[in-house]
């Protein structure tokens, strides 16, 4: 059995042309036609520029999830001259793990779903559910598979939330708070994360050998870990959350009710999220750089998926705090420029760091991925080889 795994190959697939801030509302649309209230003040805290879409600038979809990671994938098998080393075929693929929080359909899965994207043989396949953390957790199966004999395994991290995020989604809603003679205004937890969340997708080829040429990533160790067992919901789709933290899931709602109180909306509980994902996420960082006896000065870049830039400040003050401290010149991200892509975020990070001219053999990289789903984290330690 291989001791060693090495991510040898990355990347990524973003759709269309770059949509900035004062086009956002265009392409999405206004609910009960007016302006956003929430969405300079959002994009003011989260400091993205410019995001990518998987629609035209009419709102019609262009690519659905499967169609987006499948691309990412195909980015894996170009010719040896464009990645270094041998050939990577779709007929050498032995495991595809897929992670997303917005997959196009209930059932099949979205790993299948990519798989018949793909065209390509026989393979195992893995699919998994939930959010920022499901990319890491695709990566943590294929890193798993690889050091149980096999000799590479593919895995990726996407979303296409950008169609969850239309207006004509709301309508429903809108015209219930009207006929209750309410003021039809989208409650913040939904509009929230329409100006917070983008399209794309990244994919990775993890091997039991390094590249023959070029720069690879031996990966050191995964951890990860969920806090629902001491945390209540803070993000969540197909449910409604209750006076008592529990969630009330779309089953449980009459049919037309589905779309009166936009059930399968995505929405957050933005204070829950304020008062928990830093200090949980560094304390239990903290833990696992003691744990496997390295300190965050010996680690060379750190790539924090942080949704927004109104969290860098409080992550890098924390972990001060907590004497682990990563000075600013130290991270790396390109939330600015794509915005904030859930599962896929990790790898365009990791695919970008690893095509520039930053990297030389021997640094040690951090990968961290916090989730507020139910609260997870996600950690990993590459060293550049």
């Amino acid at each position: 059995m291989s001791k060693e795994v090495y991510i040898t190959r990355l990347a990524k697939f973003l759709p269309n042309s770059p949509v900035s801030n004062d086009e956002m509302e265009g392409i999405l649309g206004m609910i009960d036609g007016k302006p956003s209230r929430g969405r300079r003040i959002v994009l003011r805290n989260n400091g993205i520029k410019t995001r990518y879409y998987a629609l035209d600038k009419n709102g019609n979809i262009t690519h659905n999830n499967a169609g987006l990671t499948a691309e990412a994938v195909k980015g894996l098998f170009l010719p040896a001259g464009r990645h270094g080393g041998k050939d990577f075929n779709p007929a050498d693929m032995q495991l595809l793990a897929c992670g997303t929080t917005s997959p196009d359909q209930l059932l099949p899965s979205h790993g299948s779903m990519v798989h018949g994207e793909l065209a390509s043989p026989v393979a195992e396949v893995v699919t998994f559910s939930g959010a920022c953390c499901a990319g890491m957790h695709a990566m943590k199966y294929a890193y798993m598979s690889v050091l149980s004999g096999g000799n590479n395994a593919v895995c990726a991290g996407s979303e296409q939330t950008s169609s969850w995020m239309l207006a004509r989604n709301f309508e429903e809603e809108t015209r219930s708070h009207r006929e209750l003679d309410e003021l039809p205004v989208l409650a913040f937890e939904k509009d929230f994360l329409r100006w917070m969340l983008s399209d794309g997708a990244g994919a990775a080829l993890l091997q039991n050998k390094p590249a023959e040429d070029g720069l690879s990533f031996k990966i050191e160790w995964m951890e990860l870990f969920s806090f629902a067992g001491e945390l209540e919901t803070c993000m969540y789709a197909g449910a409604d959350k209750k006076e008592d933290g529990s969630l009330k899931g779309w089953k449980e709602y009459e049919e037309h009710e589905w779309l009166d109180k936009s059930i399968f909306s995505l929405k957050q509980d933005v204070k829950m999220l304020d008062k928990f994902i830093v200090t949980i996420g560094v304390k239990k960082l903290a833990e696992t750089l003691k744990k496997h006896n390295i300190s965050s000065s010996e680690i060379d870049f750190v790539l924090p998926h942080i949704s927004s830039e109104f969290f860098r400040k409080k992550m890098m003050d924390e972990m001060a705090a907590s004497e682990i401290p990563f000075p600013e010149e130290k991270w790396f991200t390109n939330l600015v420029q794509v915005g904030n892509i859930g599962a896929a975020s990790i790898f365009l990070m990791l695919e970008e760091l690893h095509k520039s001219d930053k990297l030389k053999k021997g640094q040690k990289i951090l990968l961290l991925v916090p989730e507020s789903a139910r609260f997870s984290y996600a950690f990993s330690l590459l060293t550049v080889v």
